[in-house]
């Protein structure tokens, strides 16, 4: 047998260099996994009525960012048509779902500070503008309209006090102790927060909220928990999980709290404090004249993406003490994360013992041990270029995902069958086979492969469109697996099965 040609073959190059791809991919992004297999929540949110496009950005914007305050991580919000949402998050535990059930249904309460002093909360929000570029101001601004009461009373207060700061908070954690490292508490007490005011961040949060910052320099677990007697609960920041088991030994509510990829210390605290700000009061605010016409600036050029969508956040905020509709939560999956170790072994179980079931039934049928081994091999190319392609888009795999792989080999096994059928076809009939007449039978049979991969391709794009969830997984691994099949794998089994099959009888 001619291996080198074999080898040297376009299609079993191009299957061999997409193995090696497909293995260098997993090896090096790995595989993400959904909810029902890593465990985690999803929730099902509904809006009291249908919105349209504009009001569900607002409120996917405003969910994200009650969210990501927990500091719970993997966080995806998908809108649902127009009247649902789709909240789901991986790797939690029962009481960070318990968490975010609570954030969702609670109406975010909104603050506007100025020296340790409320002087404006969700009620006083009257209106808010839309978001837009002032070339003259050359920031991005968001109009609001405050009551007559906030505005006399942030008049007085801000009167002869300009680039102070302004604080604006939503649901910040009153009544707690912060236990913060020394460079998180040098960060709070400088003058990003501070600006030309008279109070250090820690100062002005524990006058207006009753939080107590402490600067955590090796106290024991028994000291801090007398320190926060009374506390509704402690948050750590920066500080080694160690004091946290410690502390939940204690019986203490307790919340650990890890910046995350590429967030800096001054975000991190005002994801931490549910921060919005600190902004500068301008010099016509601080004339002691009440104005109930404000806005905010966000410093940037007309094409800075950043400035825009922080400004987009800060409308949503002010917005936030009263939603555009009210929410309530339809369904609720969870699935732990033990529970969900115990689906991937199931999963790698069924996979594999479904791949032997599949050669060995083909070795029955035709009693040729050369061509059940092809068969397997190419099933198992199949699924190891589907999880390749998987991880390099990082794709979560979910149960849907995985059924919608078995469903593509399942589909290529019987594409494999018609291509050996064809091949075998004319053994009977003639002992003496010509090279034509194998490229006529193989052409036959890769026709109906393509008309058969045609309508599966087609159905399952309507599915992929117009669903979402686990039925867009399913139509998703369904399609990559039936391409992959007809482009690489498929091609490739039919030389294999020419040189095993065809060529020898």
């Amino acid at each position: 047998m001619k291996w080198k040609r074999f080898f040297l073959n376009p299609r079993i190059l191009l299957l061999i260099i997409v193995l090696i791809g497909s293995i260098a991919s997993l090896a090096a992004r790995g595989l993400t996994f959904g909810l029902d297999i890593s465990g985690g929540i999803s929730i099902t949110v509904r809006l009291e009525q249908p919105v349209d496009p504009d009001t569900m950005e607002q409120v996917r914007i405003a969910l994200e960012q009650r969210l990501n305050a927990l500091g719970v991580k993997d966080i995806t919000i998908e809108p649902w048509g127009n009247q649902f949402v789709l909240v789901k998050v991986a790797n939690v535990t029962e009481e960070e779902a318990n968490q975010l059930l609570e954030t969702i249904e609670r109406q975010g309460v909104f603050y506007a500070e100025f020296e340790g002093v409320v002087f404006a909360t969700g009620k006083d929000i009257l209106s808010v503008g839309s978001v837009n570029y002032d070339p003259r101001e050359g920031a991005w601004v968001v109009p609001f309209r405050l009551s007559r009461e906030a505005a006399e009373k942030f008049a007085e207060l801000a009167k002869g006090k300009a680039g102070y700061p302004v604080d604006m908070f939503l649901d910040p954690p009153v009544n707690s102790t912060i236990v913060v490292s020394k460079d998180i508490y040098n960060v709070m007490t400088s003058d990003t927060f501070t600006m030309a005011g008279d109070m250090t961040l820690p100062e002005r949060i524990k006058k207006a909220f009753n939080i107590d910052i402490v600067v955590y320099e090796n106290q024991s677990a028994e000291n801090i928990a007398e320190l926060a007697k009374g506390k509704r609960k402690v948050i750590l920041m920066g500080v080694d999980r160690e004091l946290y088991n410690q502390l939940k030994e204690l019986g203490v509510n307790v919340e650990l709290r890890t910046p995350s990829s590429n967030q800096d210390t001054a975000d991190f605290i005002r994801s931490v404090l549910r921060l919005y700000g600190p902004y500068r009061v301008s010099a016509g605010l601080a004339t002691g004249q009440p104005s109930t016409e404000v806005m905010i600036s966000i410093g940037g050029s007309q094409t800075d993406v950043k400035a825009r969508n922080d400004a987009q956040i800060v409308a949503v905020v002010l917005r936030s003490g009263s939603l555009p509709v009210k929410l309530s939560i339809e369904r609720i999956d969870y699935v732990s994360p033990r529970l969900g170790e115990g689906f991937k072994r199931q999963v790698l179980v069924a996979g594999v013992a479904a791949l032997l079931v599949v050669g060995l039934i083909v070795y029955l049928h035709y009693r040729r041990l050369r061509i059940a081994l092809p068969v397997m091999f190419t099933s198992f190319s199949e699924v190891l270029i589907i999880l390749g392609v998987a991880a390099l888009i990082r794709w979560n795999l979910d149960l849907p995902s995985i059924a919608g792989i078995i469903a593509a080999i399942g589909t290529g096994v019987d594409q494999q069958i018609v291509i050996t059928d064809e091949l075998l076809g004319g053994e009977e009939r003639k002992r003496i086979v010509k090279r034509s007449g194998v490229l006529k039978r193989m052409g036959r049979a890769f026709f109906i492969i393509l008309a058969s991969a045609t309508t599966t391709i087609v159905a399952m794009s309507f599915l992929f469109k117009f669903f979402v969830g686990g039925l867009r997984g399913f139509a998703f691994t369904t399609i990559l697996g039936v391409l992959i099949g007809i482009l690489i794998t498929r091609p490739a089994y039919g030389e294999m099965a020419k040189v095993l099959i065809g060529e020898r009888r």
